[in-house]
């Protein structure tokens, strides 16, 4: 393997290194520092508003005669998290099936795979919120039908039920919010795999066929297995954007970390401290998932 050196000697095959932190680095964040310190004092001083950051810690806990409980942005986040992860599994399993049907022989699998990712990419996503949960709520998941089933378990299957996805009086409306985010998700999922997949090298695809495989063991053994490492990081991105859109849950009344800080903010009028807190817990989230999945693209590339 040729190594590409520069005129002092400089290797341009090497990785390249992590730039140090500089004093130019440390006056950038000193100056962005003061602009939010002087962006805060001129919030309160032409709004005349008084900033209240302990009341912060009573809507994230309260302690009661019985212990610390968690108080609703505590509560919110839960069903952030909750309603994110169940949507990212099943918008992984239907873009990983609608990805492949792109591909298929059939033409009317074809045909319905790619009638669902244009639907579903071309109507905005409140549109899709509204007519999913109304309709898959209806006909699917009805309120009193699904609560007197979940009613009716053992309490321990009872108590899993509330803890992994929402309480029996809830449980209708968040899986309806979840399958229809996660068929708004399972469709971006879906390109990304038939992305990723067509990336393969057509030389990958000969070779394996010249070794009489069939074509779902060439997809199954050969390509699939390179094409996952490329999937990860766009993955990433679309998982980072479910918990995004997951807020937008907040306009069918799930509670939400969004609809939490709405009633926060009605009831309280503490509307700079409320939405600072829910961006922060936001940031939280998605920079959490996206070292995660860095982290997991790093280790698919160490041999």
């Amino acid at each position: 393997m040729t190594d590409f050196k520069d005129r002092r000697g400089g290797d341009f095959s090497a990785s390249p290194r992590r730039p140090r932190f500089t004093a130019v680095d440390a006056c950038i964040f000193a100056l962005l520092g003061l602009f939010l310190l002087w962006a805060a004092w001129r919030v309160g001083e032409n709004l005349h508003y008084q900033w209240d950051w302990p009341a912060l810690f009573g809507w994230l806990a309260r302690r009661n005669a019985d212990g610390w409980h968690p108080g609703p942005l505590a509560k919110g986040l839960g069903m952030t998290v909750r309603l994110s992860a169940w949507a990212t599994i099943l918008a992984a399993v239907a873009g990983i099936l609608a990805g492949l049907a792109r591909m298929s022989r059939l033409r009317p699998v074809r045909m319905l795979s790619r009638t669902y990712i244009e639907i579903f990419r071309n109507l905005p996503p409140l549109v899709i919120i509204f007519i999913g949960y109304y309709f898959i709520s209806g006909q699917f998941f009805p309120s009193d039908a699904v609560s007197r089933a979940i009613g009716a378990l053992p309490p321990v299957l009872r108590g899993a039920c509330a803890f992994l996805v929402a309480p029996p009086g809830q449980f209708a409306a968040v899986a309806s919010a979840v399958v229809t985010l996660a068929l708004y998700e399972g469709a971006y999922v879906a390109e990304i795999v038939r992305g990723a997949i067509l990336s393969i090298e057509r030389e990958q695809w000969d070779a394996a066929r010249s070794l009489g495989l069939s074509r779902r063991q060439v997809l199954i053994h050969v390509i699939i297995p390179q094409a996952f490492s490329r999937m990860i990081p766009p993955l990433a991105g679309q998982f980072v954007s479910t918990i995004k859109d997951s807020a937008i849950m907040s306009v069918i009344s799930i509670p939400d970390l969004s609809f939490e800080a709405m009633q926060i903010m009605n009831a309280t009028y503490k509307t700079f401290e409320v939405w600072l807190c829910v961006a922060a817990l936001y940031l939280v989230l998605t920079l959490t998932a996206s070292l995660g999945a860095r982290r997991l693209e790093n280790s698919l590339k160490r041999p």
